[in-house]
């Protein structure tokens, strides 16, 4: 665990900053069983009262959509909101949860938008997410299509795609598109790696960021979102006025 350690004693930082001037965490995986984060409805419930505990007053959680691994549908996903929420209330955690989804740009996307399969979220937003290992060549088309559906698309993470950092103008290419940008917390304390940290330093210095993220999966996840509260950047990030987070 001394990698752990160092991630969050290497540089300076501040007072830990009140995540609940956040209020909303809108990338999570805390629905119990259908992805990658959360296996069970008791860690779904020790998550969210994480997520509590730090300030914040809504999760929406938001589950891996993939065609070829993680088939969710709105159904799945409802059904599974359903039971965590029966359990919040049943135990009086105070807290708003709704679920959406991060979808996976990959071939069949474009038919969800065309046969309303996507479950969208405040102001009908679309979080979705791109491969890691090269832009997509639909990318620009997906985008078109999601506005033209009336839907608002938000890019999950996209300090993550390592293609686009010799080509920091695809970021603003993204913005001036009508694409909102969401950045990962995690990115803040070089979890990743140092190259997206910085690439996420400069995208909160030049404006891009409308949205921040958790993207938490599990308990270390949660442990390190309270470590993150203490970076600079993220004081930055959060007083800067541009976050969207609070209007949803």
């Amino acid at each position: 665990m001394n990698w752990f350690r160092r991630l969050f004693t290497q540089e300076e930082t501040l007072p830990a900053i009140d995540l609940g001037e956040v209020q909303v965490d809108m990338h999570s995986h805390l629905l119990p069983g259908i992805d990658d984060g959360a296996k069970t409805l008791e860690e779904s419930i020790t998550l969210i009262r994480g997520f509590k505990e730090l300030g914040y007053r809504k999760v929406i959680t938001t589950p891996h959509v993939m065609s070829d691994f993680y088939k969710n549908t709105p159904d799945i996903i409802l059904s599974a909101k359903k039971k965590v929420k029966g359990t919040l209330a049943t135990q009086r955690v105070n807290i708003e949860v709704e679920a959406s989804a991060e979808y996976y740009l990959d071939e069949f996307l474009i038919h969800k938008i065309e046969s309303k399969e996507l479950l969208p979220f405040g102001d009908n937003y679309i979080l979705f997410e791109l491969p890691f290992i090269g832009e997509p060549p639909n990318l620009a088309t997906f985008v078109f299509e999601l506005q033209t559906n009336g839907y608002t698309p938000i890019l999950a993470h996209p300090e993550r795609y390592t293609y686009w950092h010799d080509n920091f103008d695809k970021y603003h290419e993204m913005k001036d598109r009508g694409v909102h940008l969401q950045l990962n917390m995690f990115s803040l304390i070089g979890y990743y790696s140092p190259q997206i940290k910085k690439i996420a330093e400069r995208m909160i210095d030049e404006g891009l960021v409308s949205f921040l993220g958790s993207d938490c999966h599990n308990e270390q996840h949660l442990a390190m979102m309270d470590a993150v509260r203490t970076r600079p950047y993220l004081h930055q990030l959060v007083e800067s006025g541009k976050l969207l987070n609070k209007t949803l």
